[in-house]
């Protein structure tokens, strides 16, 4: 296999003591390979960069959700209060429960909301995980299409064919591995390069379909789909128009209204990587022309000694080359 660049640096007192190495990929408008990282080509694990397609397999099987609860069920949420309330109503409009959940129990990512419930006697929750607005969504989904909601997570069930269906639809080529999500949920891999083309897909179709439901469900409500606080929610509020999604172990991908798409994978997982990789690549496809300036404070993370700044992690370099003609 190639070996990746260097696609970030962790730069300290002018010292690099770190680096990254991925692959990444941007299209134009037209759907080609405009700037690219590394191999692009081989296959990976998505991890919750899939959810928006899980999401649209969802619709067309039946699920009825719109607005915030759809962005819900697309997303990976931080546990926060809203969000438990949002699955709470998933589950009820199916009538389900918390217990149909099998999803693993986790505390909040967001650190203020797992303060709280640490400090109120709480703990981990099948509510609380990530992923559990997907969750709902998925046994919302097997209510309205007849199907069994015991083993709805077996790669086999019905909703799981349906969803790895959408996923080589949209990334326009055959799944290349099937594993487990951290959540439980059958995971399919594809390439950087299909993910990226399946973003493209969700922002290009037209106005009510499944597809394009999700992906203005998204935009529309982005603290829904991560968070108060979290970097997709930043970016899609610096870029009226973007359409951002992580997963973990370092995916980000992304697609903009005209059809400019992207996606970035950390070779070793390392989540810091991810959001100054996805704001350079947003940049190198010029789809911030229109406010330069308002990605500034995501492009870079500050790192400190002591209380002062004393160095960054960045991007590497000339870190995007042009594609061969």
């Amino acid at each position: 296999m190639q070996i990746n660049p260097v696609l970030v640096e962790i730069e300290r007192s002018g010292f690099v003591e770190s680096r990254h190495r991925g692959a990444a990929i941007g299209l134009d408008t037209g759907g080609e390979p405009a700037v690219r990282a590394g191999a692009p080509e081989e296959p990976i694990f998505p991890r919750s960069a899939n959810k928006p397609m899980q999401a649209v397999a969802m619709l067309r099987s039946g699920l009825d959700l719109d607005g915030e609860l759809l962005a819900l069920a697309a997303g990976s949420h931080s546990g926060e209060d809203f969000h438990v309330e949002g699955v709470e109503k998933i589950l009820a409009g199916a009538g389900l429960g918390t217990a149909d959940l099998r999803c693993p129990e986790q505390w909040p990512l967001d650190p203020e909301t797992q303060q709280e419930v640490a400090r109120t006697g709480g703990g981990p929750s099948r509510m609380r995980m990530n992923c559990s607005g997907k969750h709902a969504a998925m046994l919302a989904t097997c209510v309205a299409a007849g199907w069994p909601t015991e083993g709805y997570l077996d790669h086999g069930h019905p909703l799981q064919l349906a969803v790895r269906a959408v996923v080589e639809e949209l990334a326009e080529e055959p799944v290349g591995a099937v594993g487990v999500d951290g959540c439980g949920a059958p995971l399919f891999a594809v390439s950087v390069a299909g993910v990226a083309r399946a973003f493209r897909a969700l922002v290009l179709a037209g106005p009510g379909t499944p597809e394009r439901r999700v992906a203005d469900a998204m935009r529309a409500h982005p603290q829904w789909t991560s968070g108060t606080r979290r970097e997709e929610r930043l970016l899609m509020d610096a870029v009226p128009g973007l359409l951002v999604k992580c997963g973990a172990e370092g995916v980000d991908a992304f697609a903009f209204t005209d059809g400019r798409a992207g996606a970035v994978k950390i070779d070793d997982g390392a989540m810091r990587a991810r959001t100054p990789v996805t704001v350079a690549l947003v940049r190198a496809l010029g789809i911030d022309q229109d406010a330069p300036s308002a990605l500034d404070d995501l492009a870079t993370v500050p790192l400190h000694g002591g209380e002062a700044q004393v160095g960054a992690i960045r991007p590497a370099p000339e870190v995007f080359t042009q594609p061969p003609t």
